[in-house]
């Protein structure tokens, strides 16, 4: 619980933290170099890094802020649109040429995408979860298959060779993350009952059972 509180504390400096070292020339460099490391690497981190910063913040300020939002399905669509941007080659060709487009995209990545995502996730039910997960997938898996037939180059800052290497990445990606995502419907064993409500529920029985 100390632990807890502590890390909700800074959790704003957890997340400036992080942002600042993969802004750092660096790190900016080795996960620039290639289109998948770009998409798959940094992109990520910095959605996580935004998702991480709002589950550690005090549950009145998450609720505050959910509500400041106008619920879960703005905070959902808030974050699939972001997302959907920055996995289109203009914005990554921006993102490399432009110092401008490159803070947007750090600063949009955990606000935009990570904080509304973990306000919305929680409060999601199986049905919205599964809305979420299908769409990011298919995002994926479509993105990944342009970028395997597409004829030309279409990120001016990034080989053929790579746009097809990176495509195919996404799609063994979106297919990892079905399968993974369908085992969890059918491989996640009997729901719990919470333990307060299991005793309460065992010393029902026993009274019954005397009575």
């Amino acid at each position: 619980m100390a632990l807890r509180i502590v890390l909700s504390r800074y959790a704003p400096l957890w997340l400036g933290s992080l942002c600042l070292l993969l802004a750092t020339p660096l790190a900016r460099e080795s996960m620039e170099a290639t289109m998948s490391a770009h998409m798959l690497v940094q992109i990520p981190l910095l959605v996580a890094s935004g998702f991480l910063s709002c589950m550690l913040l005090p549950e009145y300020w998450q609720e505050k802020l959910f509500v400041t939002m106008g619920g879960a399905i703005p905070c959902v669509l808030l974050a699939l649109f972001a997302a959907s941007y920055w996995m289109l080659p203009r914005a990554l060709d921006a993102a490399l040429s432009h110092p401008l487009a490159e803070a947007a995209k750090f600063i949009s990545l955990p606000v935009l995408v990570g904080l509304p995502l973990a306000l919305a996730w929680k409060r999601l039910s199986i049905i919205g979860r599964g809305f979420v997960w299908t769409n990011f997938i298919s995002m994926l898996a479509v993105l990944g298959w342009l970028y395997i037939d597409a004829p030309v180059r279409v990120c001016n800052n990034y080989l053929v060779n790579q746009q097809e290497s990176t495509g195919w990445l996404m799609v063994k990606l979106a297919f990892m993350l079905f399968l993974w995502w369908l085992g969890t419907l059918f491989i996640g064993g009997n729901p719990a009952l919470p333990e307060n409500s299991a005793a309460e529920t065992g010393n029902e029985e026993m009274q019954t059972g005397r009575v």
